[in-house]
């Protein structure tokens, strides 16, 4: 989780700072600053617990390092983040949507990480896309998702919600001119999803879904008060165990 949220924050620096002086970095310079800031993380979760739990925010918590026996990580993680490190690294560089913006071919930024709010079937929802920018050229609008893990069967749903955000905030746009991209940095691979109205439908029927479901576990919706915890049930998937940041709610320290 810490190495893909550092890898998002330095694409965006690294694309914003090229839209400004037109310059790219090196690799090596990407791979010296992911190193510095796993480091800070490492140093903070290790030497810097008690600021943790006064401002979370701010302090980074490694997980492997507040649920492990040993303040330090396991080799094979650490042998991990390293080859993952390496591949990213290279596709930050070659990926489709950096080959575009670098190229002669005109287009216009119009944000990243910015954290927007839109409407749909009276809840507010929350976005904030990786990266929008406009194709001048094709008159097309491109919504760039990074990923440093693997692909998933929900990623076109995530991107049909930053369209429909696209299709609010911007009412120039018409949904046939939206290109939404994942951009798979571990695999180097760049895969644009086609959309259509029926699909913008189908993501709204499970958001309301999901809304509903979420609301079921509210003793008062207005308060935004859960239920008691004893209606939380413990998952009969203990795999999912060894990632929760909660673990230590069901098996506390002894």
């Amino acid at each position: 989780m810490l190495f893909g949220s550092i890898v998002h924050d330095l694409v965006e620096e690294t694309l914003k700072k090229y839209l400004n002086n037109g310059h790219l970095p090196t690799k090596d310079i990407l791979k010296e600053t992911i190193r510095t800031r796993l480091n800070e993380g490492f140093i903070d979760s290790t030497k810097n617990a008690e600021q943790w739990r006064k401002k979370p925010k701010h302090t980074t918590m490694l997980h492997e390092i507040y649920y492990g026996e040993e303040k330090k990580l396991p080799a094979e993680k650490i042998k991990k983040i390293q080859d993952r490190l390496e591949a990213v690294v290279e596709h930050i560089l070659t990926c489709d949507t950096m080959q575009e913006l670098t190229s002669e071919r005109p287009t216009y930024y119009l944000e990243s990480e910015e954290l927007r709010t839109m409407n749909l079937e009276n809840t507010k929802v929350f976005a904030v896309l990786d990266f929008l920018y406009k194709d001048e050229e094709n008159n097309k609008w491109v919504i760039v998702d990074w990923k440093t893990g693997l692909q998933t069967e929900e990623d076109p749903y995530q991107l049909a919600l930053y369209a429909q955000y696209v299709l609010d905030y911007y009412p120039e746009t018409a949904l046939e001119d939206i290109v939404v991209r994942n951009e798979y940095l571990l695999e180097g691979t760049s895969v644009e999803h086609k959309l259509d109205h029926s699909t913008l439908q189908e993501v709204r029927e499970l958001l309301v879904q999901s809304v509903e479901r979420m609301a079921g576990f509210l003793e008062d919706k207005e308060a935004n008060k859960p239920l008691p915890l004893e209606y939380f049930k413990k998952t009969t998937n203990t795999f999912a165990c060894k990632r929760c940041n909660f673990y230590e709610l069901c098996f506390p320290k002894q």
